[in-house]
């Protein structure tokens, strides 16, 4: 059952692979939230502003920049310093792991994310940020 937010029901997903971004995305339904992409960082602010995403599910390695300087930029902007920001990546070194969470991400999932670890940390997350209002 999806977590009640005053945030709204969209679950934003940056992904450049289009299976993996499909995947995630019937995941996010699966899980009771509207599913938008964007398939590289440039539209990513604009869609911020216009659809308010509840959350966002990021990759690291996209075509046009790094998720991790993606992330700092929607954390320097104040409106979004505490929108839950999940980085998914395959990259899944400690340090790696360390560095995204050190630059701002509410959690790091490594792929393939199983549905359930998926289901968990968002609930979890938006949990969090209805008990902090």
């Amino acid at each position: 059952m999806a977590v009640k937010s005053p945030f709204g029901k969209i679950a934003l997903i940056v992904e450049d692979e289009t299976d993996t971004a499909e995947m995630l995305a019937e995941m996010v339904r699966l899980c009771g939230y509207e599913a938008r992409h964007a398939y590289s960082a440039q539209p990513v602010m604009d869609l911020l502003y216009q659809k308010k995403p509840i959350l966002i599910l990021l990759d690291i390695i996209l075509p046009d920049t790094n998720g991790i300087e993606l992330l700092r930029a929607i954390r320097s902007e104040k409106q979004f310093d505490t929108l839950p920001v999940i980085l998914i990546s395959g990259n899944c070194q400690p340090s790696d792991i360390e560095k995204g969470l050190l630059s701002g991400a509410s959690a790091y999932l490594t792929k393939p994310v199983a549905f359930w670890e998926l289901k968990e940390t968002i609930e979890k997350l938006l949990q969090r940020q209805v008990s902090s209002l």
